[in-house]
């Protein structure tokens, strides 16, 4: 009889979070690792939502629908500048609160104004826009954004786990959009990372947060500079490492708070440790 141990599960320390519901998926590029949890509850995605979002407007730019270097938002910033939070609008309000270009501001408003431009320029509401250009061709089918293009979505987990296959290996765009999305936009911004603090640089792409070298960050001490996805205080997060190969999504019932800040880059280094470059 062999005395060897069972090699230790990646995703065992969730299910001791203090929360009522967590559901997490980790996918490669030949598909899904593994999985934890009800992968079918619906749960708020809150700034998860961005992605989708913008991935919908980079859809729209390809198709020439929408430009990135086309005049949005505040005077003198583009569809690329409300994407990479440096379009000068503050947080919530549409009134410019810096030059565009200068501050890295996380701005729910400025993707509340991208949605409506890409609505304009359409001739469609935003939400059928998003459901015919990703959430259908990626066969999202629980998936719905009931409220703000930057925080509204709710869905289930198995389809925030097709999002980050789409992100880790793009079917919807080509791999030179793709690279925009995930590479670092404006460099050199400083700006506050919410709940980590001040961040120099806060780095950004144009639709996805990109990792750096941020410190404090929400994704592991392991992960590569070039990491990037969003997070939601809705108590979820998304993240693609692309030098790793793997992407991880989690869904939970808990909002955001020091639990997550302490758990969440545990449960990537674990991720890591267990699927890097598989």
């Amino acid at each position: 009889m062999s005395t060897r141990e069972a090699e230790p599960d990646p995703l065992g320390s969730v299910a001791s979070w203090p929360v009522g519901v967590a559901a997490v998926a980790v996918v490669g590029p030949d598909g899904v690792h593994a999985t934890h949890g009800a992968l079918d509850r619906r749960l708020p995605w809150a700034s998860v939502t961005k992605l989708l979002t913008a991935l919908a407007v980079h859809v729209a730019c390809e198709e020439g629908t929408l430009d990135l270097d086309g005049p949005a938002g505040p005077p003198g910033a583009t569809v690329a500048h409300l994407l990479a939070h440096a379009s000068g609008l503050g947080t919530e309000g549409r009134d410019p609160v810096a030059p565009p270009a200068t501050r890295r501001i996380y701005s729910n408003a400025g993707f509340e104004v991208l949605a409506e431009a890409l609505a304009v320029a359409a001739g469609m509401d935003f939400s059928t826009y998003l459901e015919e250009a990703v959430l259908a061709p990626l066969a999202m089918t629980g998936t719905r954004l009931e409220g703000s293009p930057a925080a509204g979505a709710v869905g289930p987990a198995r389809d925030l786990a097709a999002l980050g296959a789409e992100l880790l290996a793009p079917t919807l765009v080509s791999a030179e959009t793709a690279a925009l999305l995930r590479g670092v936009a404006f460099p050199g911004l400083d700006g506050v990372l919410p709940g980590f603090g001040q961040q120099r640089p806060n780095d950004w792409g144009l639709g996805a947060e990109v990792r750096g070298q941020k410190s404090p960050h929400w994704t592991a001490p392991e992960a590569s500079a070039a990491t990037f996805g969003h997070f939601g205080r809705a108590g979820g997060f998304c993240w693609v490492d692309p030098e790793a190969g793997v992407a991880c999504t989690v869904l939970t019932d808990r909002p955001f708070g020091p639990w997550a800040r302490e758990a969440w880059p545990a449960l990537g280094s674990a991720v890591l440790a267990g699927w890097r470059a598989r």
